[in-house]
């Protein structure tokens, strides 16, 4: 079935969401679709059975270009919320990415695709600003570096693109919030992943997901490659962990992230072996700078840490 033959039917701007049941492809598919977007959702299991009310789903894996472009030949904007297996970027990665590129030039959109913090280094500075310099000393940013000089590079060819860099995610799971944070909440205790005082960057996903349907909504202001970085949440340790308590409405222990134990794991999974790699952007203090963003969109969607976080203790009770 070609779906985009049904664009004819409705004026309403049309948006591809690649990799719909990950943690931001949920949160950008209700975000589109409450926006009035006609929305797609490629995924690679069947459609789930609570979704929003005239989603279309694509079943069909993003490798697979042929079947998704005979279904889409045209659309206005791709979102990349492809979530690749954490402990094998290095080979599902680059030709995830090269899937992605092949589907949003051929289908003439505007390819939105997540940064992170990653691209930094363990070396990461305080203050991350668009120009910052990338630093490529961990198996993790240089992978992340090579996946936006791919996209930088195909922008020349005629794709046209641009990352919104965000902090770690709040919402969903498999984040290091309900992983790790919150993981024993429910017997009074947060996990404290380093320094307590230290400033951490953080995106909930539901504001994250606002911030792309109006980037898209003004995507002919855009040149043929940007990169703006989203603010979202800073917030230390210290603040994390007042925020829970006062949702909880009760005193709660602090228990340290056991690193040790991660890294003794880390020598039968590989996941954990990735994960622990990452201890460091717990010892760095950094947040983004969203100046760029707000020149482009004016004030930026942004929940309180207790709203952002009020999920999480909801589960915990």
């Amino acid at each position: 079935m070609n779906l985009a033959s049904k664009s004819s039917l409705s004026p309403s701007p049309s948006v591809l969401v690649l990799g719909a049941k990950g943690r931001l492809g949920q949160a950008a598919v209700k975000a589109f679709a409450a926006a009035g977007w006609r929305v797609i959702a490629q995924a690679r299991s069947a459609a789930p059975l609570h979704s929003p009310a005239g989603v279309e789903y694509l079943q069909a894996d993003v490798l697979d270009t042929g079947r998704i472009l005979a279904a889409v030949p045209a659309i206005d904007v791709v979102i990349n919320a492809i979530n690749p297996d954490y402990a094998r970027w290095e080979k599902l990665l680059p030709p995830a990415t090269a899937a992605v590129i092949e589907i949003a030039r051929s289908a003439g959109a505007l390819l939105m695709v997540p940064g992170n913090v990653y691209n930094y280094g363990a070396d990461i500075p305080p203050v991350l600003e668009e120009d910052t310099p990338f630093n490529a000393n961990t198996a993790k940013a240089a992978q992340r570096i090579e996946m936006e000089q791919s996209l930088e590079q195909a922008s020349r060819q005629g794709l046209h693109c641009v990352i919104l860099r965000a902090g770690d995610f709040i919402g969903g799971s498999g984040t290091w919030l309900d992983m790790a944070i919150t993981k024993s909440l429910d017997k009074g205790v947060v996990t404290h992943m380093g320094p307590d005082d230290l400033p951490h960057a953080w995106a909930y996903l539901p504001d994250l997901a606002k911030v792309f349907v109006r980037v898209a909504a003004q995507r002919q202001q855009l040149p043929a490659f940007d990169i703006m970085h989203y603010p979202g949440i800073t917030a230390t340790g210290k603040e994390m962990h007042a925020a829970l308590e006062e949702l909880s409405g009760r005193s709660l222990k602090v228990k340290p992230m056991p690193w040790w134990m991660m890294q003794i794991l880390g020598l039968f999974s590989p996941l954990m072996k990735a994960v622990t790699k990452m201890r460091y952007l717990w010892h760095r203090p950094h947040r983004l700078s969203g100046r760029k963003l707000e020149q482009f969109l004016g004030t930026l969607p942004t929940s309180s840490l207790q709203d952002a976080l009020r999920s999480y203790v909801k589960q915990a009770g």
